[in-house]
């Protein structure tokens, strides 16, 4: 049983019967939530008060207000395929080394060829998604105030815990846009104070230091690490997206931020987190006992959060070809997820981590629509650590890691090796520990060559491995490619500009204070 229970039911209809509908256009986002139940109602009953936030932490679990994503958050696509993780999945790993997709739905096939447009609406969705989440948190913000709080008569131990949500929750809308900060760039700027107006766009540069103040001062109100529910955020939380936010600065604002990427992955190291022993744990059904390494996942239930994104995803669509969909604890595979050979290529044989299905695979990618070219990947299950299957044969209730300590190890390193402070032997270590925990060799020498292929080997699939492959030069340019990179068999460079997605056109034309993002 999980700790903190997200379900597919909308605020107003987990407490009143009403529905809650949220429209997928920027320019309604001058607009508050729509509910047949006032949020002055809401938020003067503290009873509520669980409920209001399980449906902003929901918003990154299901993309719909019933189960199997009906009702979806985000106009004009499919529920499932609107999901928050799903989407960021997407845009961070199908167009990279690590992953390719087989299916022709829409325009979901340019992401791997890196032909996207400002059309496509896998990137459209991903965009209000986001956005949608955002006006989420703001709502909630807004009647969290210190003198909301007052005036809605939530007072002693009650108003305690109202402000913990409250830091909660302005984490939830940094790490948001942190997400717009580092798919987009100059982005629309929307908070508590702005409804009613048109929203303006804020510059990279301005929403880095906005998401850097955010944190700090969610930080200052969390509670500490490993004091909160399982599935909800802390202090450790914070520190984790502060040093990567700080770690791609220089990608962000042009300056370098490594010393305080020392400074908070220290904070984490520190706060009793510890490695779980076997790798293949962190990834199956009952991921969220007996963990020591997780900071924050994303809570998955098969029986009360049932989405066709998030792990549901994740371990349906990577089963295809002849592998048997009962040995990942579901009732079948969608045939859709592989990698490329270069990925498959960083793995020395005895590391667990490069776990791989090769039976009627190729190496070689000839045709991206068949599931059976790329080898397929082994990294999710529906299964728990002693063998059971999941609660639900189609509904993973595996919860998703979103940062763990393995990241922090990884991130400490490649800091001290950008000359942030620290020290070697230690981050030397640190991947020691993680080399160790995977059954490969030890080393006693790192660069930051192998810093970024350690960091694919180790968090391959979990939504790093865009912005890593763009912090270090080798997304768009040709000092490093991978099959079907550029719509080339082998692999071409691509403009400079596809470091950043476009803004949606629809966007653009609802608010003229917008400019496109250059090459779009």
């Amino acid at each position: 049983m999980k700790n903190f229970r997200i379900k597919n039911i909308s605020i107003a209809v987990a407490i009143f019967g009403a529905s809650l509908t949220m429209t997928s256009c920027i320019n309604d986002l001058r607009q508050e939530p729509i509910t047949e139940v006032t949020a002055a109602s809401l938020y003067k009953d503290f009873g509520n008060y669980k409920n209001l936030l399980a449906k902003v932490y929901g918003g990154l679990a299901v993309g719909g207000q019933t189960g199997g994503d009906g009702n979806g958050d985000i106009a004009d696509i499919d529920g499932g395929f609107s999901n928050y993780m799903r989407l960021l999945y997407t845009l961070q790993e199908i167009t990279t080394d690590e992953a390719v997709i087989g299916w022709n739905d829409g325009t979901l096939p340019e992401f791997h060829k890196m032909t996207w447009t400002p059309t496509n609406e896998f990137n459209n969705a991903m965009y209000y998604r986001i956005y949608t989440e955002i006006a989420f948190c703001n709502e909630f913000i807004k009647n969290t105030t210190d003198e909301m709080l007052s005036s809605n008569g939530i007072s002693g131990t009650n108003a305690d815990e109202a402000k913990v949500m409250r830091a909660e929750v302005r984490f939830i809308r940094a790490q948001a846009y942190y997400h717009l900060l580092d798919l987009y760039g100059n982005v629309p700027f929307v908070d508590e104070t702005t409804f009613g107006t048109l929203p303006k766009q804020i510059s990279r540069a301005e929403l880095f230091t906005y998401v850097e103040n955010q944190l700090k001062a969610a930080e200052s109100e969390l509670k500490a690490p490993k004091a909160n529910e399982y599935g909800r955020v802390d202090k450790a939380a914070a520190w984790s997206l502060l040093a990567r936010l700080y770690l791609n600065a220089k990608v962000y604002t042009g300056t370098d931020r490594n010393a305080d990427v020392i400074a908070n992955t220290e904070k984490v190291i520190s706060a009793g987190y510890t490695l779980n022993p076997t790798y293949e744990n962190l990834f199956l059904a009952d991921n969220n006992l007996n963990n020591p390494e997780n900071i924050f996942s994303i809570v998955y239930d098969g029986l009360k959060t049932q989405t066709n994104g998030g792990t549901t995803f994740m371990v349906h669509a990577a089963i295809g070809g002849t592998m048997d969909p009962a040995a990942f604890g579901v009732n079948g595979g969608w045939g859709g997820l592989r990698t490329t050979k270069a990925f498959v290529n960083k793995f020395e044989p005895s590391d667990v981590r490069g776990r791989f299905y090769t039976s009627g695979q190729t190496l070689d990618i000839n045709d991206l629509g068949n599931f059976n070219d790329g080898y397929a990947f082994i990294k999710y299950k529906n299964i728990t650590s002693t063998g059971a299957a999941g609660a639900h044969d189609n509904w993973v209730e595996t919860d998703m890691p979103v940062y763990r300590l393995a990241d922090t190890y990884l991130m400490y390193a490649e800091a001290v090796l950008r000359g942030g402070g620290g020290s070697m032997s230690t981050a030397v270590g640190y991947i020691n520990a993680l080399r160790t925990r995977a059954n490969a060799s030890p080393v006693t020498f790192i660069d930051l060559n192998f810093i970024l292929d350690e960091r694919s080997r180790e968090l391959s699939w979990e939504n790093t491995r865009r912005t890593d492959l763009i912090r270090f030069g080798k997304f768009t340019s040709a000092t490093y490619l991978w099959p079907w990179k550029g719509n080339a068999k082998d692999g071409i460079a691509v403009a400079e500009y596809r470091n950043l997605f476009p803004i949606p056109n629809n966007d653009l034309v609802v608010n003229k204070n917008l400019v496109q993002n250059p090459g779009y």
